[in-house]
């Protein structure tokens, strides 16, 4: 999954209805054209959480990186550390406050999650209902809402702009709402070797799940 607690979303204004199926389609193009053509990508992030009584927890700040099929690099570098890394079998979520390293399979860990969207190669409705949304904030929108039940998460919205996925807005099963705002990609990049390996450190605990 994706850092601490994925959630999701402020009101979008409904726009008239012809141009807003327009917009949509176009959005869902542009994310396909995306997944079709950027096989790897590096870029800088900002995650804020509002929960359902309107308490924002602090803003993190990070970096990412990812590689097709399933290898991607999470890293919060503010407020506190966390890096969350997967290297196409497994994905590691290490926590240095906790001196704790989880463990998933990586299609247990994002197979129906909001990385899949981005970092996956799969066909996107095959996981999600996908539907169009009016244009907002200079953005072309779309949500993806989970066809398997248990994914922990009741839609995922993505602000297109450019080819480029700008925003992504997710409402969780607890009512949270986690806004990403992804900035400064570099598509197809040449990445470091090993750029998707993780080896825990020692006397870390490791939780396999």
């Amino acid at each position: 999954m994706m850092p601490r607690t994925l959630s999701r979303l402020a009101a979008l204004a409904l726009l008239t209805v012809a141009p807003a199926l327009a917009l949509a389609a176009d959005a869902q193009a542009q994310l396909k054209a995306f997944v079709a053509k950027v096989q790897s990508a590096t870029g800088q992030f900002s995650q804020s959480t509002v929960g359902p009584q309107g308490r924002t927890q602090p803003a993190q700040l990070g970096t990412f990186a990812f590689q097709r099929p399933g290898k991607f690099k999470w890293m919060i570098v503010r407020p506190y550390e966390q890096l969350i890394i997967a290297d196409g079998r497994q994905v590691f979520q290490y926590d240095p406050d906790l001196a704790q390293v989880t463990v998933r399979n990586v299609d247990q860990a994002i197979g129906t999650s909001p990385a899949a969207i981005l970092f996956g190669a799969g066909d996107l409705e095959a996981s999600f209902k996908v539907s169009v949304l009016p244009d907002a904030d200079g953005l072309q929108w779309l949500r993806a809402v989970p066809r398997n039940a248990d994914a922990g998460f009741s839609q995922v919205d993505i602000g297109m702009r450019g080819d480029e996925p700008a925003r992504i807005e997710l409402l969780d099963a607890f009512g949270q709402v986690t806004r990403v705002e992804l900035s400064d990609i570099q598509a197809n990049p040449k990445l470091p070797e090993g750029q998707f390996q993780f080896q825990p450190p020692a006397g870390v605990d490791v939780v396999r799940m």
